[in-house]
């Protein structure tokens, strides 16, 4: 079958296709008479009766004659009431009464019917063998309609249930219409030849429509070909229907017409099935009893193109050999109709070729088959030859179980069973007289697959053969060791005995048929009679298996697999999940993902959820408050172009692994669109030929042409240079319409995203001498996803919105996001005349999901943990299907409610549907997006604005999503979501998580200063912008500074805070790599220093500082480690007054400043990574980074923005009292070493330390050589990973040799300096 696009609405136009009867019986008058009243009393008959009086006859609606109405003699599941309808009828409805003023009734019952009285075949709803409810009284009428009509002549009632109070009673009534239809017996030998009135004939549509009955599971039901290669097939395979077309391929093989449809299953029950195929040029519906399949052939033409004829019951001598033989066609068809023609009927006056038949006949002759159909408590028992040496047992069966026992007998010596097992054929000899000895044997393989397969095993002198589907060749042999001695009863199906040697496999569910014993054919019927044999629980003269596979209910290529009673689906690799695989398991966008708290990357998405759309792939990218989805084509950039067809045109066809409508999905639901092309032109003009006509063109979405360029827009045939005036020819519209012989180019953005993407350019101007051209066409861009923000906002708790009726009879799903401070309400409904479906908040924690679909109300509830009424979005999700019903709240709480085996499944819905209040209910009060029912959303704020008390939009979405801003930045409300602000943190991206950092060349610093508060409107009128953001001097009673560092450098000074008075921090590495931490205050001669021994930290590590100050307490937190905390003398003063400028990397400025810093810190500078910089509200260090900022910020040096400091030291955290660096809070003491070790631990420690310092001097040394050979390179690379001898510097060598380093500087960004 074709994989494209499916239609949507076909064949409209087809002006006359006959009805599937055809007789002329419902055009003038409704098929409704009543067809048992006026029958003569013989035409009732039964399994039993209780007297006289209540015989068959008296069983007609509303008649009192007799006792009143038919009850049985005995009351029980064998029971029975069939009406001859004399000639086979159209049936529609049915209606039942209990015996007239009684209290014998039936409460439930089945339907079977023939048209022989024989072959039974139970009434089917939903795929199911239904049980209609029947009465609860004697006098009432329950009158049920047929979910489609049957055509039948016997209809029998089989009560399943019945009165407790009295027995069981019937009174029925039949209502159709007559019907009739010419019917032509083939034995397989015989094909009627339907000659067209020319040679040829060409047609762009077609209706067939016909009815066959057959017990051959292959044949072919009608052939039609042409000398191009069409043909037209429709043949049965395996008991499956397959419709064969091709509209035609061509002899290249670039176009291949070949397209396979398979539609039912079990079609060899020689019962009468309807087919209908109708076809306008390339759209196909396949319809087969009432289920209708649509779908496009392959290939691009549109005609089929027949010689001479069409055949009907196989294939002619004449066909041609490529188009292989298959089996003719054996059994009955009736109805057939060709463009109007009643074949049927021309058959009968002889006007079409039926040469071939040796005896035509114009009736449907009955199936020698008597099949017996098992249940699960199921039995058979037949009787055989006792005393013999020969044991002989064949039949045939079908089934859905791997298990079940087939055949059980006893013999003078042991059991006898057949049994399938795994799907194949098991025969085990249990041998008693010799210690329990037990052979097997089997043969055959998937047997379970619901076709008839054969089984036939023989045993005489010791040696036993099986034989499976009648295959000699595979027959299986094997010794006994014993003398077969039968024991004469043979049980089929089940065996409930108790004995020593019970069945070691459960019973059989299916059918059988053929069943010989002793190569006898059993007489079943005289089983039924009761005159041999007996059985229990069985159904006789019926096979009532059902596939409930075809059609599947697995959805978006889930597989089915069945057993007997149901069925499952498994989802693998479809990318749905659930019961039937209707629910993806991708969120519908990129924006989705973002609100998850995803970054950027590459992403499943599936934009309408559980619809026909399967899931792709994408890349999303998180940009501040922007969200984009890209998708990419295959067209790399700078494509020359070159070649072209016979009109001297270039073709450039665009792939982006994706269909079209996957790439629609995306398009439809974005606020914006773009996509960048560029055309590098040499003596290639683009778009103004001589005549006006462009020489380049695109085609976008719908195969539409268009003649702009990127930069201009639909309509106007220029490039971006002829918007902006600036092209290389004032007097043309683009630059490459100049025809130079220079390179020159042409680009910019296409924006009307109705017309993306682009899917081919044709260019025209490439064949001349001369003349080259390259062409580049970037991804599909799209910003934005309307249906995710898709809200509207109840005021009132009377206030709704309607939408058309949902449709989602046997496969649904609902969910939408919410957000309230009400108790309770409605969120939405839809009603039918019993059917409905509810979705509602109970309480605030309870929301419910209620629906009935003719079987009674059924409501799944899920409670949530907290309260729902807190303003915060919460999500709902629903899905009701054939299997189960499922409830979800917010991701977690969930119920799954199973369905039940029996009863509806369709859910029947008419009204509008309301969202909000609806029948007199109180509505939601509150907000709901997003709101999704089967993959399609409902524009809440289009109707929203036409709609009392309900309003488009809703604000507040920082209450539930500004948890996703971190490291500080705040959540700023927007119409359509919301944004996090990362202005005063040290952070970038989406979230506020992207570290901002930077490399710091030997030497470099970073100066941000605190400007006066005169400064501030100069500097605001300066830069444009507000003083927001750009603090000025201040006295501090606290402050924090927060910083990531690596670096191999000692000393160094790291951060440095000043002020116009003597105050300042200071954050240093000494000497040795150990961490000093300076305060001065004012009040103190010198400086508070705190000092961090005994740990380096110039060891080209990352490392993390945190120092925060409030009044005189200090608290450092160093990496991992617990914190520590510090406590100014009681003489320091506790403001920093005056705050001036923060440093980094290293001091430059005038003024006072401790010469001790100066002296041992500040030469030659910090060389390494520094990120994460923040000082209370300022980012020095991402202000520097940034271009165009607002920001008092200078760089002196080489900086390169790298996140290379950014990672934290992966060293476990350490408890305090283990901790050698962590201090009390009165001070900086640490624990002696002496006191820990003596005697030759001591010397053992001596020696380790004299190693460990002649190591680390050999290594610095190294260090301090190959810095000074590499320092005055004068460029930076970046991104290396070649080691450490290919970096310009120490530092570099250590990040690019480093595993902690997972993220390393952007190649892309390098500086040169001199």
């Amino acid at each position: 079958m074709h994989s494209g696009t499916g239609p949507t609405v076909l064949l409209c136009v087809l002006s006359r296709i006959l009805s599937i009867e055809a007789a002329p019986s419902s055009a003038s008058r409704k098929c409704e008479d009543s067809l048992a009243t006026p029958l003569p009393y013989s035409s009732f008959s039964s399994s039993s009766v209780l007297s006289v009086g209540y015989g068959a006859g008296y069983a007609k609606l509303n008649r009192r004659g007799g006792a009143g109405g038919w009850s049985p003699l005995d009351t029980d599941r064998y029971q029975w009431l069939q009406v001859d309808l004399g000639s086979r009828k159209q049936v529609v409805a049915v209606a039942t009464q209990g015996r007239y003023s009684s209290p014998d009734w039936t409460s439930q019952y089945r339907l079977l019917y023939s048209d022989t009285g024989k072959n039974w075949r139970p009434y089917l709803q939903d795929g199911r063998i239904w049980a209609f409810p029947g009465n609860s009284d004697s006098e009432s009428v329950q009158r049920h309609e047929l979910q489609h009509a049957i055509l039948a002549r016997f209809v029998r009632f089989l009560p399943l249930d019945w009165s407790r109070e009295g027995r069981m009673g019937l009174r029925v009534e039949v209502y159709g219409c007559s019907y009739w239809a010419d019917v032509i017996s083939f034995d397989g030998q015989s094909v009627i030849s339907y000659r067209f009135r020319s040679k040829k004939n060409k047609l762009l549509k077609d209706g067939i429509s016909l009815k066959f009955r057959t017990s051959a599971s292959d044949g072919v039901l009608l052939h039609g070909e042409g000398q191009q290669g069409d043909y037209i097939s429709l043949e049965l395979r395996n008991a499956k229907l397959m419709l064969l077309l091709n509209l035609g391929s061509n002899q290249y093989g670039s176009i291949q017409g070949h397209t396979s449809v398979t539609s039912g299953s079990l079609l060899d029950d020689d019962h009468w099935h309807s087919v209908l195929i109708e076809r306008y040029r390339r759209n196909v519906n396949f319809t087969l009893d009432h289920h209708l399949q649509t779908f496009r052939t392959n290939g691009d033409f549109d005609q089929l193109d027949l010689d001479y004829e069409i055949n009907f019951g196989g294939m002619p001598v004449s066909a041609k050999p490529s188009s292989g033989r298959r089996e003719n066609f054996v059994g009955c068809m009736e109805g057939i109709t060709y463009n109007g023609d009643n074949i049927t009927s021309l058959v009968k006056r002889k006007k079409v070729d039926t040469s071939s038949f040796r005896n035509l006949t114009f009736s449907c002759s009955e199936s020698p088959s008597f099949p017996v159909f098992f249940n699960s408590s199921s039995y058979l028992r037949l009787p055989g030859q006792g005393d013999s040496d020969a044991l002989s047992v064949s039949l045939s069966f079908r089934t859905w179980n791997p298990s079940g026992l087939l055949v059980h007998t006893a013999l003078a010596d042991g059991v006898v069973e057949v049994a399938l097992g795994d799907g194949k054929v098991t025969v085990s000899f249990n041998v008693t007289q010799k210690k329990n000895t037990r052979i097997d044997i089997s043969s055959g393989a998937g047997l379970n697959d619901g076709q008839w397969h054969s089984v036939h095993i023989n045993a005489l002198d010791n040696y036993a053969m099986l034989t499976v589907d009648g295959d000699e060749a595979s027959t299986v042999r094997t010794a006994i060791p014993i003398q077969i001695r039968t024991g004469g009863t043979y049980y089929f199906g089940g065996y409930f005995l108790r004995t020593n040697t019970p069945p070691t496999h459960r019973s059989f569910q299916g059918c059988m048929q053929m069943i010989h014993v002793d190569n006898q054919l059993a007489d079943l019927r005289a089983v039924e009679q009761g005159i041999i044999g007996t059985f229990e629980n069985v159904s006789l003269d019926m096979c009532a298996i059902v596939d409930r596979c075809v059609p599947s209910r697995c959805e978006h290529g889930g597989l089915c697999s069945q057993t007997w009673d149901t069925f499952t689906c498994n989802c693998n690799a479809t990318g749905y999940t659930g019961a039937t695989c209707h629910t993806s398991v991708y969120q519908q966008s990129c924006e989705e993902y973002k609100h998850q708290g995803k970054t950027s990357g590459s992403y499943w998405i599936d934009p309408d959820g559980s619809g026909a759309i399967p899931p792709f792939r994408v890349s999303c990218e998180m940009i501040e408050d922007q969200v984009w989805t890209t998708a990419r084509n295959n067209l790399s950039p700078q494509t020359p172009v070159t070649g072209g067809n016979l009109e001297g045109k270039a073709v450039v066809q665009l792939n982006y692994n994706m269909t079209p409508e996957q790439v629609f999905s995306i398009t439809s639901s974005a606020d914006y669109c773009e996509q960048y092309v560029a055309y590098a032109c040499r003596s290639s003009r683009l778009l103004n030929g001589p005549d006006g006509a462009p020489f380049t063109w695109w085609v976008g979405r719908a195969n539409e042409k268009h003649s702009y360029w990127g930069g201009s827009g639909p309509g106007i045939q220029k490039c971006a240079c002829g918007i902006e005036r600036n092209c290389s020819d004032a007097q043309l519209y683009c630059n490459c319409d100049a025809d130079l012989r220079q390179w020159r180019e042409d680009a910019g953005l296409l924006v009307y995203k109705d017309h993306l993407p682009v899917s081919q350019i044709v260019v025209g101007d490439t064949g001349r001498s001369g003349s080259e051209a390259k062409l580049t066409v970037g991804p599909l861009r799209c910003q934005g996803d309307r249906n995710y923000w898709n809200a509207a906002s109840f005021s009132t708790p009377a206030s709704y919105m309607h939408f058309p009726t949902f449709r989602g009879e046997t496969s649904a799903d609902i969910s939408f996001y919410f957000k309230t401070s009400s108790s309770r309400g409605v969120f939405l409904e839809n009603l039918g005349n019993s059917d409905y479906i509810r979705i509602e908040l109970k309480t605030v924690t309870m929301v419910t999901f209620s629906f009935d679909v003719g079987n009674g109300a059924v409501e799944l509830t899920v409670r949530s943990p907290s309260p729902l009424n807190d303003d915060q979005w919460h999500r709902v999700e629903a899905e009701r299907n054939v299997k189960e019903a499922v409830l979800q709240l917010d991701g977690q709480n969930r119920e799954v409610r199973p369905a039940p085996h029996q009863g509806h499944t369709s859910l029947e819905l008419f009204s509008q549907l309301y969202v909000g209040a609806s029948g007199g209910q109180r509505g939601f009060l509150g907000c709901i997006r997003a709101l999704t029912m089967n993959g399609v959303t409902l524009d809440l704020e289009e109707r929203a604005k036409v709609t009392p008390g309900v309003s488009p939009g809703c604000q507040g979405h920082c209450n539930s999503f500004g948890v996703h801003c971190r490291n500080g930045g705040k959540c700023v409300e927007k119409y359509n979501g919301y944004s996090c602000d990362c202005t005063h943190t040290a952070y970038d991206g989406p979230f506020c998580t992207e570290d901002v950092g930077g490399y710091f060349e030997t030497g470099t610093l970073v100066r941000y200063d605190f400007l006066p508060e005169a400064a501030l409107p100069v500097m605001r009128d300066a830069k444009g912008q507000s003083a927001v953001g750009v603090p000025s001097e201040a006295n501090l009673t606290q402050e924090e500074l927060v910083l990531s560092f690596s670096t191999s450098n000692a000393p160094c000074i790291l951060a440095y805070v000043s002020s116009k008075t003597s105050d300042y921090l200071a954050v240093v590495l000494r000497p040795n790599g150990t961490l000093q931490i300076r305060y001065s205050l004012g009040g103190l001669k010198e400086a508070f220093v705190i000092d961090v021994d005994h740990r380096n930290l110039a060891n080209g590590q990352p490392h993390h500082i945190n120092i925060s100050r409030s009044l005189r307490n200090i608290r450092l937190q160093l990496d991992h480690y617990p914190p520590a905390t510090y406590t100014l003398p009681e003489t320091s003063d506790t403001h920093f007054n005056l705050v001036k400028t923060i440093f980094l990397g290293k001091i430059f400025e005038t003024g006072q400043i401790d010469p001790i810093l100066i002296e041992r810190y500040n030469t030659p500078g910090f060389g390494g990574c520094l990120s994460r910089v923040q000082f209370n509200s300022v980012a020095p260090l991402k202000a520097a980074l940034r271009s165009g900022s607002a920001a008092p910020v200078t760089t002196h040096g080489i900086l390169v923005q790298s996140n290379c400091g950014a990672l934290p030291l992966t060293i476990s955290p350490m408890a305090a009292v283990d901790n050698p660096w962590h201090h009390d809070a009165a001070g900086a003491v640490f624990p002696d070493e002496r006191d820990h070790g003596a005697g030759a631990d001591r010397n053992s420690a001596v020696i380790g330390g004299i190693i460990g310092v002649v190591i680390f001097i050999v290594l610095a040394t190294l260090v301090f050589l190959i810095r000074h050979m590499f320092r005055h390179k004068g460029s930076y690379h970046t991104n290396e990973a070649k080691g450490a001898e290919s970096a310009d510097c120490a530092d570099a060598a250590i990040i690019v040799n480093d595993p902690a380093f997972t993220e390393s500087i952007d190649e892309s960004k390098k500086e040169w300096f001199i």
